[in-house]
């Protein structure tokens, strides 16, 4: 067998942690711990979202119902999401059920140590109330945080995940970055076996939720890793993108 298969094969396995020298790790060293959100650039655009008191009206469908509908879908009505729908799948998928301090939170998806090592980015391209562009999620406040609006990025994302034109297409896109020094930080070498779990978890909150709403989702694995880094302006080793996925509203056939 190929020793590139096998090699990578052994990511799968929980062997790597008898591998892990525990006391070289940040934690252990009593290095504090990384905050669980990146810093909001002074004099920032941030946007306050509907919190959980409103998600009530939009979130209407039992859960078996979601789980005997959830389908990837790649096609879209032009119907916009409401300001509050967004909120809920954000919420659903990164929001804060906890909070101790800046650097640990409970949230509505598991992660190993409560690390919740990802940041939350948005290509919004139909949401109610707000200009098209790229956004960031702030799980701590519960709010929005505008990188930057133009138009056209729906060509470019598209663009950077090989021609794939449905990425660009929803009503929102969610693009989630990792940053690997969080895990880390308590693992050490064991972290990259947990960080794609982690964000299994997270995504599949976006199904769910998504289909909860009436919209749905596709997550997305494929694409060109500096060409989205760029997009996004991270910088590609301490934070990159991991994987994505459109939501929007179901496009009615015929």
């Amino acid at each position: 067998m190929d020793e590139l298969i096998r090699s990578h094969r052994r990511w799968l396995k929980d062997s790597v942690r008898k591998t892990v020298d525990w006391s070289a790790t940040g934690q252990s060293r009593g290095l504090p711990p990384p905050p669980a959100q990146k810093p909001v650039p002074p004099n920032a655009r941030t946007i306050a979202l509907p919190g959980p008191d409103r998600f009530d009206p939009v979130c209407t469908a039992g859960l078996l119902r979601v789980l005997r509908s959830r389908r990837s879908i790649r096609r879209y009505a032009h119907t916009p999401l409401s300001l509050e729908e967004l909120a809920f799948l954000l919420w659903a998928t990164q929001g804060i059920t906890e909070r101790h301090g800046d650097e640990a939170t409970f949230r509505p998806v598991p992660s190993a140590g409560a690390r919740h090592a990802f940041e939350t980015y948005l290509y919004c391209r139909r949401v109610a109330t707000l200009e098209e562009g790229i956004y960031r999620y702030l799980p701590l406040e519960h709010r929005l945080l505008i990188e930057f609006t133009e138009r056209g990025l729906a060509a470019h994302l598209s663009e950077a995940c090989f021609g794939q034109r449905f990425v660009g297409q929803g009503a929102v896109t969610f693009i989630w970055s990792v940053i690997p020094y969080r895990m880390e930080w308590r693992y050490g070498p064991a972290a990259h076996r947990v960080l794609p779990m982690d964000i299994g978890h997270v995504c599949q909150n976006l199904y769910l939720s998504a289909e909860a709403i009436g919209a749905g989702a596709c997550a997305v694995a494929a694409y060109d890793q500096d060409a989205l880094d760029a997009l996004l302006h991270l910088d590609g080793e301490e934070e990159f993108v991991i994987y994505l996925a459109p939501v929007g509203k179901h496009a009615v056939s015929g």
